[in-house]
């Protein structure tokens, strides 16, 4: 056999002395065709095989040594057990035959490595687990209050924001009917940018170790201009605070609001009873300094402008802003799917202008598909597709692949049926291999990352405790298939909203799967499994499939008009209801294995919701926020209208407008422009 790293055939020779002139020749015609046949390779093909035996090297010697963006990163090959094995962190083939290393390197690989099948990253990160937890609920002060409570004493603070209805519908606080009920109930009221400084004060937005995620569809535009914001007038309090200029700055937002004769904003958490500024466990107070003004206001404009450019450059997170789906299955739009598509190519736009690299302007969402009623397949198919559609809209708007493809990210339900297990490997594979092949995208464009959230329609409210042995098999899953961040659902969430309990319990399951269960010290299980093998190239092609049938119905958009996606997502939720209630599908504590007294649905003891005490907080917020800006907002909108009309960059505008002007005066005033969402019956 040739040796790998050389790829030539060694002289013959018998016990050490050469060979007759006859073998010798046929030696000389033997090499000569298998120096031909090697001139055929592909040029990849012959440069994996030359570095195979180096590969495996690298993975079995005491560190693997790789760089990311310049920074040179090393980490230990080997994790010793209690029995003191050495217990390898990626496991290597042990393939000989060139035919088997070729086809697994270019259908597998190590993990980084393309097709990034494994995974898009060698290792994963040494000091934070991919732990993100949903949280929201009441006003910006309870859910900042539950977010240190779930990062108090992690190495990282991995932050996911639910919004109430109010918010998703680009609705403020009111005292109508329809809304007065739902403000702060199953999400977190934000009207404000002052609401947005709140919610995520006491993090430092642009640390490394703090990422911010968004669950915001229809107004995503408006609140992650709130976002970032709150994230350079935090740079800006950084600064104050490192300059000794606190004392000067009070002085002067004391004559801000002294001249307008109102009182100041205030942090208060009226829900816990806590005075006014009364802080949480683990909140340090930044954010809260330049409550109530923009940084410009306190701070020269050189100055602010350097603070905007560190922010944006560094802050780290996701908004969802995923239109596609919202119309084939969680129903939030508000926005014709037309204009909404434009402000989402004006988010990207302003990213690449301003250099805004760590913070992913959409999350292409699987997970409402599943929740609605999708099976894994379709839930995959139906993602990526809405994937490629935002790849064709913004190359359409003159956008490069590289510019952009980087700040995509996707977000999947895990359940129990055996496609999820390797959702996360066929994603990376079909998504590389057509950003590589198709886009001429580079390798950080190839690379699919992803957010797991188990899976909420397999929560029962029947025996309850069972749900936590369902969600903790589905985050082992997700943790196995090298997802970038999972979110586990508490197992009290079928009838209420989490409570810290719950919610303790939920995060431990993966923790404890991270950090004692020992097989997940090795990072690539799946890899060399037949069955995995077998379930991944079975997904990929049913995944093909479902992409040539939205083809023929005139690709994902020509479809939505066909109401396709909506309709195959109720058929195959029927067939699970069915099958459900019939008993045909198992499910423990359910329909089989029933208690004594059957299993009966359980009632909550008491249904966590926003307070009367909350909801007129935020009423009364809101109004002292109009009342204050009064004589700023009109012009402001007006700006905001004028720009939608005249084609220009509509989120570069509402980064403005949105220290002026509430949530539901920019959705109002872009109604005006850009329409309202009607579904097509």
């Amino acid at each position: 056999m040739a040796e790998f790293e050389t790829l030539t055939l060694s002289p013959p020779h018998v016990n050490g002395h050469q060979m007759s002139s006859t073998r010798a020749a046929a030696y000389d015609a033997l090499r000569a065709e298998y120096e031909r046949l090697l001139a055929q390779l592909e040029p990849d093909v012959r440069s994996l095989l030359e570095r195979w035996k180096e590969e495996l090297a690298a993975y079995q010697g005491e560190e693997f040594v790789y760089t990311v963006r310049g920074r040179e990163i090393r980490v230990r090959n080997h994790h010793e057990s209690l029995s003191h094995l050495k217990i390898p962190k990626i496991a290597t083939p042990r393939f000989h035959d060139w035919g088997d290393i070729v086809r697994w390197a270019m259908q597998e690989n190590f993990p980084g490595k393309f097709p990034y099948t494994a995974g898009v990253y060698p290792f994963k990160r040494q000091n934070e687990d991919p732990t993100r937890m949903f949280a929201g609920e009441g006003g910006p002060e309870r859910t900042n209050k539950r977010f240190h409570y779930l990062s108090y004493g992690m190495p990282a603070a991995r932050l996911s924001t639910a919004f109430d209805s109010v918010t998703l519908y680009g609705e403020d606080p009111d005292r109508r009917p329809d809304i007065y009920g739902k403000i702060g109930n199953s999400g977190v009221s934000v009207a404000t940018i002052d609401d947005a400084k709140k919610l995520y004060s006491g993090f430092d937005l642009c640390a490394p170790t703090t990422s911010v995620s968004m669950t915001i569809n229809g107004p995503a535009p408006m609140i992650l201009a709130f976002f970032l914001n709150a994230a350079i007038d935090q740079e800006c309090e950084k600064y104050i605070r490192e300059q000794g200029l606190v004392e000067q700055v009070e002085r002067r937002i004391e004559e801000i609001y002294r001249a307008l004769g109102l009182p100041r904003p205030v942090y208060r958490n009226v829900a816990a009873g806590a005075a006014a500024g009364e802080l949480p466990q683990g909140h340090n107070g930044l954010g809260l300094l330049l409550l109530g003004v923009r940084g410009d206001e306190v701070l020269p404009a050189d100055i602010y402008a350097e603070c905007k450019r560190r922010a944006l450059q560094t802050v780290r997170g996701t908004v969802q802003a995923d239109i596609l789906k919202e119309d084939q299955a969680q129903n939030t739009c508000i926005f014709s799917t037309e204009f909404a598509l434009r402000m989402m190519g004006d988010v990207q736009e302003y990213f690449i202008a301003n250099k805004v690299r760590n913070f992913y302007s959409v999350s292409i969402s699987g997970y409402h598909i599943a929740e609605a009623g999708a099976n894994p397949i379709t839930q995959l198919a139906f993602t990526l597709a809405n994937g490629f559609t935002y790849v064709e809209y913004y190359l359409s708007r003159g956008m490069h692949i590289d510019d952009f493809a980087p700040n995509l990210s996707f977000f999947f339900s895990n359940g129990l049926d055996p496609e999820y297990s390797v959702i996360g490997r066929v994603a990376r594979r079909i998504w590389a291999k057509a950003i590589k092949y198709k886009y001429g995208g580079n390798e950080r464009s190839q690379m699919l990352k992803y957010h797991i959230q188990t899976s909420g329609r397999s929560l029962h409210a029947q025996e309850i405790a069972f749900n936590d042995i369902r969600t903790t098999l589905q985050a082992l899953y997700a943790i196995f298939d090298n997802c970038n961040s999972l979110h586990t659902n508490a197992y009290d969430e079928a009838i209420t909203t989490p409570t810290e309990e719950s919610v303790r319990r939920a995060v431990a399951i993966q923790l404890i799967i991270n950090k004692e269960l020992g097989l997940a010290k090795n990072e690539n299980p799946w890899q060399g499994s037949f069955i995995i093998e077998e379930l991944t190239d079975l997904v990929e092609e049913a995944v093909y499939m479902e992409f040539q049938r939205l083809n023929e119905r005139g690709g994902v958009l020509g479809a939505m008009e066909l109401m396709y996606q909506r309709n195959k997502i109720q058929e195959e939720s029927l067939y699970y209801e069915s099958l459900k209630h019939s008993g045909q599908l198992p499910i423990i504590g359910v329909n089989t294995f029933l208690a004594k007294d059957g299993s009966p649905t359980i009632v909550p003891g008491e249904v966590i919701r926003s307070t009367t005490e909350e909801k007129e907080q935020q009423i009364a917020n809101l109004e002292a926020f109009r009342q204050r800006n009064a004589e700023r907002a009109p012009a402001a909108l007006q700006r905001l209208k004028d720009t939608a009309r005249r084609g220009q960059n509509i989120f570069d505008t509402l980064m403005d407008v949105c220290n002026v002007c509430s949530l539901g005066q920019m959705t109002h005033a872009l109604y005006q422009v850009g329409g309202q969402y009607r579904r097509n019956m």
